[in-house]
């Protein structure tokens, strides 16, 4: 017969040691369960991206707007068919798309020989929109699309944001706010398949 403490230490002995195997239990039951979630979550990874490589460039929706300012002419995507372009979507009440329209413009006068420029103004009132771009001295084409047509084909939900296509009218950059010397850099960089692209 045991005396009272050791029937005690061995109770306390067979709880320990069931309260172990418990453990080690729910401990492999819980590790077996992450590494179902994980190999789950890499599995739709790879089907969510095709063959698991990297995703081709997207292509550009095609657009035909009226050029504002211009009555009766349209600017649209097919006008410029094997060259990297810029579209760029801005407004005139946009803050910063009062920012970065007059790098864009300077831009444009300088070095546009290099990709063109499209800028597509959204949901603005013309008056406005034509003011702003007289001000800002814009001298590219601007598609005026009050009802938002363009934005909506690109998904743009909110300006300013700017595309670059490369010459096959895929879109190889994007840039959501205002773009800044480095962003056309590098935008062009992978527009023109230039080597050397930096990422800033």
């Amino acid at each position: 017969m045991w005396n009272d403490t050791e029937m005690e230490q061995q109770t306390w002995a067979g709880a320990v040691r069931s309260l172990w195997h418990t453990a080690a239990r729910h401990k492999f039951a819980s590790g077996l369960i992450a590494a179902c979630v994980a190999a789950s979550l890499v599995a739709i990874a790879l089907v969510a991206s095709g063959s698991g490589g990297p995703a081709a460039d997207p292509a550009a929706p095609a657009f035909s707007l009226p050029v504002l300012g211009a009555s009766g002419q349209k600017v649209s995507l097919g006008d410029y068919a094997g060259r990297p372009l810029i579209v760029n979507f801005f407004a005139s009440w946009c803050e910063p798309c009062q920012k970065e329209t007059p790098l864009l413009a300077t831009f444009y006068r300088t070095e546009h020989g290099k990709v063109a420029i499209v800028g597509l103004d959204e949901n603005d009132v013309l008056g406005s929109a034509m003011s702003f771009t007289h001000k800002e001295g814009v001298s590219y084409p601007v598609g005026f699309d009050p009802g938002v047509i363009a934005a909506s084909a690109y998904g743009v939900a909110g300006l300013p944001q700017t595309f670059f296509l490369d010459a096959k009218h895929h879109i190889v950059d994007r840039v959501f706010g205002a773009v800044t010397q480095a962003d056309i850099n590098r935008g062009i960089a992978l527009a023109t398949g230039a080597t050397g692209a930096s990422a800033s």
